[in-house]
């Protein structure tokens, strides 16, 4: 099983409010008696970043900035749901545009480090700083694949070996894959612990490509994995760009274990691509911290139903009981009043997506298996 986690924001030192003199404990971001910003100077370090980061034109680079103030705003404040507002449409304008997704000049910590103290008019005036800011011959297709699998080693493959090199993921993960050995043999218990690997990996990718810092995937043996999260994303938008990329990524993996059981014949190959389909598709039940829970957060109700429609009629047609209960999960969340305001035409696409191709792989022939 995947989940996400967060961690808290940074601790503060005790100080005493400058405004009323009221001591304001660690971990506040605020005075509880006048609401005095803590890090009123570091907010305004950073609003002026990203003023400047999207007068260049360095989309990422604003939305970074306008990022890391989340973590040093009350999350039941006006500004922190402005600055909420910001970084969702920054996302948008670089998702529709395709523009980079890094920023042109790393942001480092020296703006939340540099001290607290605000004034109510520096809070105020925070809030209204910034901006939104093929070949056609048999040889150029040639030429065009290959570049694809360059960029692909470069860019996702590099990402899949770099959690190797972290060593909570590498140890848990041996640890892991120690544990499910004593179970179902060395050659499934690889194949395993590489598919829930990859998933996670899928959740890290999306999270760097929205600025979102989050640790290493951590193993953890018989549940599964995790990702702890340092910062939030800042939309329900965002939520489901992060917690459907696992499955995703998830399906690219079932899907290699499919095609190399075909090359290869060996079974263990076609139950290794059939339990990490059912895998996926067990996180994509929208319950708890489950991933299809952060994709039906950015669905209205709309489409949350037609997730239960599309959900109980694969399930009927090849008998898997786990889309009775993603029907079931989402239909209940079509009914809560927390449905987004309006349609997100990618996240319905991915879910419907992946619900077929997961049920496609769980529904496969292992030979020695019923």
């Amino acid at each position: 099983m995947s989940a996400l986690a967060s961690d808290a924001a940074e601790a503060n030192p005790p100080t005493l409010c400058p405004r009323c003199g009221t001591q304001v404990a660690a971990r506040l971001l605020h005075c509880p008696a006048c609401r005095w910003l803590v890090h009123g100077e570091a907010l305004r370090q950073l609003a002026l970043h990203a003023e400047q980061s999207d007068a260049r034109g360095d989309a990422a680079g604003a939305r970074a900035a306008w990022r890391r103030a989340l973590e040093l705003l009350p999350r039941d404040s006006a500004q922190h749901a402005e600055v909420a507002r910001r970084v969702d449409a920054i996302g948008r304008l670089i998702e529709q545009q395709g523009l980079p997704t890094e920023p042109a000049a790393r942001l480092g910590r020296s703006a939340i480090d540099s001290g607290a103290g605000a004034d109510e008019a520096t809070s105020r005036s925070f809030g209204a700083l910034g901006g939104a800011a093929a070949g056609i011959t048999a040889v150029g297709l040639l030429v065009w694949k290959l570049k694809a699998v360059i960029a692909f080693l470069l860019t996702k493959g590099k990402l899949l070996l770099l959690g190797l090199t972290q060593g909570s993921t590498f140890f848990s993960m041996l640890l892991s894959l120690g544990v499910y050995w004593t179970v179902f043999g060395w050659m499934f218990a690889l194949g395993l612990v590489l598919s829930i690997y990859v998933h996670e990996i899928g959740h890290v990718a999306a999270l760097r490509r929205l600025g979102i810092r989050a640790s290493a995937p951590m193993f953890i043996p018989g549940l599964g994995a995790l990702v702890r999260l340092k910062e939030y994303p800042a939309s329900p938008r965002e939520d489901a760009r992060v917690g459907l990329a696992g499955p995703i990524w998830g399906l690219g993996a079932s899907l290699l274990a499919y095609a190399a059981f075909h090359a290869t014949g060996w079974p263990i190959l076609a139950a290794i691509a059939r339990v990490g389909a059912w895998l996926n598709l067990f996180n994509l039940i929208p319950v708890w911290q489950l991933d299809g829970s952060r994709g039906l957060r950015a669905l209205p109700r709309s489409g949350r139903w037609f997730i239960v429609a599309a959900a109980a009629a694969i399930g009927l047609v090849i008998q898997e009981m786990l889309y009775l209960l993603i029907a079931a999960a989402a239909a209940f969340q079509a009914l809560a009043k927390d449905a987004a305001p309006e349609p997100d035409a990618r996240t319905l696409t991915e879910f419907l997506i992946l619900l077929t191709g997961l049920g496609a792989l769980c529904a496969v022939t292992v030979p020695g298996l019923p």
